[in-house]
């Protein structure tokens, strides 16, 4: 009894590493509290990797799915998880086309069954069949099973970002027998080898997640996860200061003020990766003409949509590209001063001179539904007659997945840090639920992205990804509004969390004070 009561000891002095190691009945949080509770604002559209990119499914996904490697986006470094090993081999012809994968043992699925290079094939090959994954998954020729803990993935060509992509909560790793079983249902009833198991999902409401007693990793001092959605910004940050809540995503920049003022609170702020963005759909109508694009452009007073909506969060758009990621050519890309006259100049000369009716579509987020209201007001000075649509967000995301829409207000995140990412949302390829939902299409920015993505050589990668910045950004498919900022609130007593740049945020490391 004293050995067992001095190993619990050493356990809680040396903290949540040594906790993953030690006995499980060791592996609780301290503060007397083991559930935490996130409020966030949309609900997710499915909790199956395969059918579903937008962010709030895959926060939930980080939560519950571990992926072949993680990356440290600070550093770009790619880190071990579910492959333990890799190493690049070369071809006949002497590139480094095969990737060769040395698995973790030990490792089980929240079923109990053991995750083997079975279910690497099996999430491989059925990404490069989703709508939503092909384009992190392209250059993959094949994945050959060596054995149960060693894989090859032979590529059609060198493809520099593929690591980067492999280890994105996108790219989460699923059971080959989970998902075939669970068929349609398998979407509400996720099975990870993550640290969080999935407990239930009421729709509209809350999901539920429980700690995983038999995580490969490091176990979380959280011992259950509540992930609720609270569309009310107001109600949902009220339930944050009334302690209904212990984290609240989303925050907004009005409500920065009133969290720091609240000694029960406390406000975590971070650059990010994304892009609040306009964009036209370059197939509908007057938007289809460049000239109008531009005018858009022109007619939109920029710095006052960012002062008056934003608050001093992040700053103003300037690129296709958040500054903070790799390549990006935000600092260097012209910009589209606010100037009515000329865009009336560019209106006339498209042949509409008194301007014309068009459509923009939002989600129900009360950013986004200013930001659609103030654009309304500054376009009818330019004879533009904009009808604001604001829908839920999965219903936002149908309707411009087919190109239901002239205009529309979404943000895109570069989630792996690297611009083949950020940039692939302009190539023909990514037309509808990948995310070209302008469906801008330019064969020589596709070529462009192309040779970025085949090149080894980071100098000459970077300059294909900025001369493509340029074209797009001369084209103008977007109007670009906010570089972003995650700011996240918590309450005072809450440990451990730390903000991700691509808004995937684990709320497993979280703990009580």
């Amino acid at each position: 009894m004293k050995k067992f009561n001095l190993i619990v000891k050493v356990c809680l002095v040396l903290g949540v590493l040594v906790l993953g190691a030690c006995t499980k009945s060791a592996a609780v949080s301290t503060g007397g509290k083991d559930s935490l509770t996130v409020v966030t604002i949309s609900q997710p559209r499915s909790l199956d990797p395969a059918l579903a990119r937008d962010t709030p499914s895959v926060i939930v996904m980080r939560q519950i799915y571990d992926t072949l490697f993680t990356q440290d986006l600070s550093t770009s470094e790619i880190l071990p998880s579910l492959a333990e090993r890799w190493v690049y081999e070369n071809d006949a012809r002497g590139n480094p086309t095969i990737l060769r994968l040395f698995l973790k043992r030990g490792v089980k699925f929240h079923n109990g069954d053991d995750f083997t290079a079975a279910d690497i094939k099996f999430t491989l090959d059925r990404a490069a069949t989703s709508p939503h994954l092909q384009n992190m998954v392209e250059a993959i020729l094949r994945t050959d099973i060596v054995n149960d803990y060693e894989v090859l993935v032979t590529l059609k060509f060198p493809f520099a970002p593929l690591l980067n992509n492999l280890s994105q909560p996108l790219m989460s790793i699923t059971s080959e027998r989970a998902v075939r079983e669970g068929g349609d249902q398998y979407a509400q009833n996720p099975i990870g080898t993550g640290p969080m198991q999935f407990v239930s999902w009421l729709a509209g409401n809350r999901i539920e997640l429980t700690r995983f007693d038999n995580y490969h990793g490091t176990m979380p001092r959280i011992k259950d996860i509540t992930i609720r959605f609270i569309a009310d910004t107001a109600t949902a940050l009220l339930e944050l200061e009334t302690a209904g809540a212990d984290i609240l995503i989303g925050v907004q920049p009005q409500d920065i003020s009133r969290i720091e003022g609240d000694k029960n609170l406390q406000l975590l702020r971070a650059a990010d990766f994304s892009i609040a963005y306009v964009g036209m759909n370059t197939r509908s109508g007057p938007l289809s003409d460049v000239r109008v694009r531009q005018a858009l452009n022109h007619a939109l007073d920029r710095d006052l949509l960012y002062r008056t909506v934003f608050n001093g969060v992040g700053g103003v758009g300037r690129g296709p590209l958040a500054e903070r990621v790799w390549g990006s050519a935000a600092g260097v890309l012209p910009q589209y001063e606010y100037n009515l006259d000329k865009a009336k100049q560019l209106l006339t000369e498209a042949g509409y001179p008194n301007g014309f009716r068009t459509n923009i579509y939002t989600n129900d987020n009360p950013i986004r539904v200013d930001i659609a209201v103030i654009i309304k007001n500054m376009l009818a000075r330019v004879g533009i007659e904009v009808d604001v649509n604001v829908l839920e967000f999965a219903t936002l995301l149908e309707v411009t997945d087919t190109g239901k829409h002239d205009m529309y207000i979404l943000a895109w995140i570069t989630i792996t840090g690297d611009p083949d990412y950020g940039l692939e949302i302009f190539h023909t390829r990514a037309f509808g639920p990948p995310g070209n939902r302008s469906f801008y299409s330019n064969a020589e920015v596709d070529r462009l992205l192309d040779l970025g993505r085949l090149e080894l050589d980071p100098v000459r990668r970077e300059q294909y990804y900025i001369d493509a910045q340029k074209i797009i950004h001369e084209e103008a498919p977007w109007i670009y509004i906010q570089e972003g900022e995650a700011m996240v609130a918590t309450r005072s007593n809450v440990r451990g969390f730390v903000i991700d740049p691509t808004s995937y945020h684990s709320f497993f490391t979280a703990w009580f004070e």
